[in-house]
């Protein structure tokens, strides 16, 4: 694309117009990646300190029952503990914060894992992760604040709406799938 541009540039004579929109967008991006670093700190810190004051053990007594359903073979608590500090974090629409969150899950469920290959419950996590429910849209709608929007929220029950059909198309297909490989085995 940068090359597109520098030829359509040097082809329309806007290379000046390209010259500044390649120096604001990189001062932009850095801005906005330190203002998104900030949001990431912030919530690993919270992570940190809810993990030792026994809230990530509480929330995931609470997301028990959600759990057992979508991973019922798992018996680890260390990694339901990160599953569900993950999917809390993506409820509230902290991505950024679900992200370590979710490499720390992954990570758990692959020592638990006999086998180099994705087990059912990495491949599960990760489509449930991918689609990430959203109660509240918190980055997305920092960053529309951020540029100028006028109703930063107004995207809630869109992206509430997109984000659980992704989730329950994705749990589905991944049954579905299984089925199918287990089946082809037989």
């Amino acid at each position: 694309m940068a090359v597109f541009s520098f030829f359509c540039a040097i082809a329309t004579g806007n290379m000046g117009n390209l010259s500044t929109a390649i120096i604001n967008g990189g001062s932009g991006a850095i801005s906005l990646g330190i203002k998104l670093l900030g949001i990431v700190c912030m919530w690993n810190g919270f992570v940190s300190v809810a993990q030792k004051s026994g809230l990530t053990q509480r929330l995931c007594r609470l997301l028990a029952p959600l759990l057992k359903v979508l991973f019922p073979k798992l018996k680890d608590k260390e990694a339901k503990e990160y599953i569900a500090m993950n999917m809390t974090a993506n409820l509230l629409g902290l991505d950024n914060a679900a992200t370590p969150l979710g490499l720390k899950a992954m990570h758990r469920l692959q020592s638990l894992n006999p086998t180099d290959s994705a087990s059912d419950d990495m491949i599960r996590f990760v489509v449930i992760n991918t689609a990430s429910l959203h109660l509240v849209p918190t980055t997305i709608a920092m960053l529309r604040s951020e540029y100028g929007s006028t109703a930063p929220t107004e995207i809630l029950f869109p992206a509430l709406l997109t984000s659980a059909c992704s989730i329950a198309v994705g749990i589905c297909m991944t049954a579905i799938l299984r089925r199918l490989t287990n089946d082809k085995g037989k």
